[in-house]
């Protein structure tokens, strides 16, 4: 066997060798000759190999080597996960419109979407579905695949679902009729203080402007004057949507962000005449997982002087794909340009010495030091650029670089707590405290407003969660445990919160003490401070 690995490995390392064209590089003439070369090796593995050998798996294999070739973008995707990936950046799916979770190897409904078809039937979050078309699902190994192939389906196709709810002793039928389910790209909206308003995006797909734009609308009903866009941890999406949200906040045409390449002539996009929020101080948030579309937006707003960007070195992908089919339904994302900001800088970080170095630019950050001090990073000066207004010095090749510095909090007591919540304690401890408490809670506390006044964790309610890591054998911390208790009783609040009320009230409680929250406010408070930000030092 170690001998038929050996020789298979060879075959694909072959393919390689003939399949790896640069197509920017060679004549249509080439392109046709190594297609024919390639065709024909294919047959005589298939026709003359010693052992069977799946000529479909290594032509997967073989394009897949052939895009980290080319940069760590480009991808290719098989037909079956075609759809999966396309889905959240749609905004919707179809299905009956529920959040769940598997608990106990029982299936219950955490959270019923608003208008949903589900919502519409009658059913409500804690329930638990043991039953699935007449088929007994409770207590079988469920996992997360297998309830979507269940529950997900054409729009206006029918499930019958048996449930089984707290306070009722016999089971309940429900016919629910699919429907296109909403997928969310805004977390979270809400009023700050009196005057500052807080959005957090957690991609950029297609309804992302019609989310904000409503948003928006809703925030300037309460007052709002200033904003804080959270953009930390959104790694992107379409392009589309990343200009039309840069254009909320530019003047008219002003550039946005341009894109060039070999084979992708340069195309500029600017801001138009209708931005919802372009007056007003601004602060986005970033930090290392801000890619991409996050980057457009938070690069074009530092570029005209617009904003104040708080936080850490956004990720630095400059690089844009398009996606194209191949006959089988699968598809490539493949490079074709580079964007660059309104100064132009490009952001890319370097690849030069391939995918597994470019992938561990994470830990090399980490290891560095610069999440944890701004005087860790160090810009090459010939890929300096001047922000457009006030003539700034902004950096390219790595990222943007935000004007205040908020480290990364590291400490070694959060090492105890982050094995509780990677064992599911923390989150398992929500489901059964709610589970057991929603009628009293909502009884209570009929608002989130009162809930959040009024409702407090407990000594036992933390006592309870460490016993609960204690039978997972996750060993009580003591003095990480008493460091950590105020935000572990914020965190278990939240989470509550999220299943009484609504995600976005999560948020209002998971960042009262938020670092990069709260030096946004302390920025937008202080006039002078705000002003000399966005003015050259020069």
């Amino acid at each position: 066997m170690t001998k038929l690995k050996h020789i298979k490995s060879i075959g694909i390392n072959l393919i390689l060798a003939l399949f790896i064209v640069l197509p920017s590089t060679v004549k249509a003439q080439d392109v046709q000759e190594s297609q024919v070369k390639f065709a024909r090796l294919l047959r005589l593995v298939d026709g003359y190999y010693v052992d069977s050998a799946d000529v479909e798996d290594l032509t997967e294999k073989a394009i897949v080597h052939l895009l980290e070739e080319l940069d760590p973008h480009s991808t290719y995707i098989s037909k079956e996960e075609v759809d999966k990936m396309n889905e959240p950046l749609k905004g919707n799916f179809e299905g009956i419109g529920i959040s769940f979770n598997i608990y106990k190897d029982t299936l219950m409904v955490t959270t019923v979407i608003a208008d949903g078809p589900s919502e519409k039937v009658g059913l409500r979050a804690g329930d638990r579905i043991v039953e699935v078309d007449g088929k007994d699902i409770a207590g079988i190994g469920l996992k997360n695949s297998d309830v979507y192939d269940l529950l997900r389906g054409e729009k206006g196709t029918r499930v019958d679902l048996t449930i089984a709810r707290r306070g009722t002793p016999e089971a309940l039928d429900f016919t629910i009729i699919r429907d296109k389910i909403p997928i969310f790209s805004l977390d979270a909206s809400y009023m700050l203080d009196e005057s500052t308003g807080y959005i957090k995006l957690n991609k950029f797909a297609a309804t992302t402007t019609n989310e904000f734009l409503e948003a928006m609308s809703d925030l300037k009903q309460e007052g709002i004057q200033n904003l804080v866009l959270d953009l930390r941890n959104n790694g992107g999406g379409y392009l589309k949507s990343a200009i039309e949200l840069a254009d909320q906040f530019l003047n008219n045409q002003q550039l946005i962000v341009y894109t060039d390449g070999n084979n992708d002539p340069k195309r500029e996009y600017k801001a138009s005449a209708k931005g919802t929020f372009e007056e007003g101080k601004l602060v986005v948030l970033i930090n290392e997982g801000s890619a991409s579309a996050s980057e457009i937006v938070s690069g074009a707003v530092q570029d005209w002087d617009r904003g104040v960007i708080i936080g850490r070195r956004s990720f630095g992908k400059g690089l844009v794909q398009k996606p194209f089919f191949l006959n089988d339904g699968s598809m490539v994302r493949l490079t074709t340009a580079h964007y660059y900001t309104p100064s132009g800088r490009c952001i890319q970080k370097p690849y030069e010495d391939g995918v597994s170095e470019y992938r561990k630019d994470y830990a090399n950050r980490i290891s560095n030091g610069e999440m944890f001090n701004a005087d860790s990073i160090h810009f090459d000066n010939e890929l300096k650029h001047k922000t457009l207004v006030n003539g700034r010095d902004v950096y390219g090749g790595g990222g943007v670089m935000p004007d205040i510095f908020v480290p990364m909090d590291t400490s070694a007591h959060y090492a105890y707590v982050n094995k509780l919540r990677r064992n599911q304690i923390t989150y398992n401890f929500v489901l059964d405290y709610v589970d057991s408490h929603r009628n009293e809670l909502e009884e209570k506390y009929p608002t989130f407003d009162e809930f959040n006044k009024k409702f407090e964790v407990t000594d036992e309610n933390i006592d309870q969660v460490v016993a609960k890591g204690i039978d997972e054998g996750i060993e009580k911390d003591e003095e990480s445990l008493a460091f950590m208790k105020d935000d572990l009783k914020r965190e278990l609040k939240a989470l509550i919160a999220r299943d009484v009320y609504s995600r976005n009230d999560m948020y209002k409680i998971l960042y009262e003490k938020d670092d990069a929250i709260l030096k946004a406010l302390d920025v937008i408070e202080n006039q002078e401070e705000y002003k000399n930000l966005l003015v050259t030092t020069d």
